[in-house]
């Protein structure tokens, strides 16, 4: 079964050895008797008044992570057991603790592989965890059926993107047909142009030779003229 512990013993056990945890004490156990009490908001600011004392503490910080597991902040609850984590200074059996309830959290966040990685660790650090081992088993299960409901899905989207990819391709073909078609059709239209410009540069020429000759021609007969009346 999916369920978070509350080191209880084990946290009042290890408060008394220093001055911060002396501190920290009486709000540790005021969180432990709310979170009892079921009263998990009233739980977390008691067990955030003791880390505000001393903010390396693994009992608060993993009581913490309890008390928003319980709210259903799995990821929030996460980063707090990372924390303990931390503070656990190498202890085996913390860090087991830790693993598991990461475990936990990640399993209600449907991460099942990764909550399947942090039983693992927990079970390397405490084999005798069985709790561990039968929530591993149960992750690889719901593991498996993720994968089968995804099968299908991805299959759909595969089979989408290569549809899409069609589409994209027929219409990249489709316009490079037209750029082609366009292409030829300026060129056609450059071709005209070309001609009709030819046309027009030869008529030019045509008519200013004509007018050339009409100048001759008119020189001429006006110089006959004055040739006569000087003869004459």
């Amino acid at each position: 079964m999916i369920r978070s512990r509350l080191i209880l013993a084990f946290a009042l056990a290890c408060v008394a050895f220093s001055a911060h945890a002396q501190k920290e004490y009486k709000d540790i156990r005021s969180g432990n008797k709310a979170y009892e009490d079921g009263k998990y908001t009233e739980a977390e600011i008691e067990y955030r008044k003791g880390l505000s004392k001393n903010s390396n503490s693994f009992e608060s910080n993993f009581n913490i992570g309890n008390a928003l597991y319980k709210q259903g902040k799995y990821k929030e609850a996460i980063e707090f057991y990372q924390k303990a984590g931390k503070a656990a200074s190498g202890d085996k059996e913390r860090l087991s603790n830790v693993f598991y309830n990461i475990g936990n959290a990640l399993y209600m966040l449907g991460e099942y592989d990764k909550s399947m990685e942090a039983y693992k660790n927990s079970l390397k650090l405490n084999p005798k965890n069985d709790d561990a081992r039968y929530n591993y088993v149960k992750a690889k299960k719901e593991s498996e059926k993720q994968k089968k409901r995804k099968k299908p899905q991805e299959d759909k989207q595969q089979q989408n993107k290569q549809q899409d990819k069609q589409q994209q391709d027929k219409q990249q073909q489709n316009q490079n047909q037209q750029n082609q078609q366009d292409k030829q059709q300026q060129q056609q239209n450059d071709n005209q142009m070309t001609k009709e410009q030819a046309e027009q540069i030869l008529k030019a020429l045509e008519q200013d030779q004509k007018n050339v000759q009409d100048k001759v021609q008119g020189q001429m007969k006006r110089g006959g003229k004055r040739r006569l009346e000087k003869d004459w």
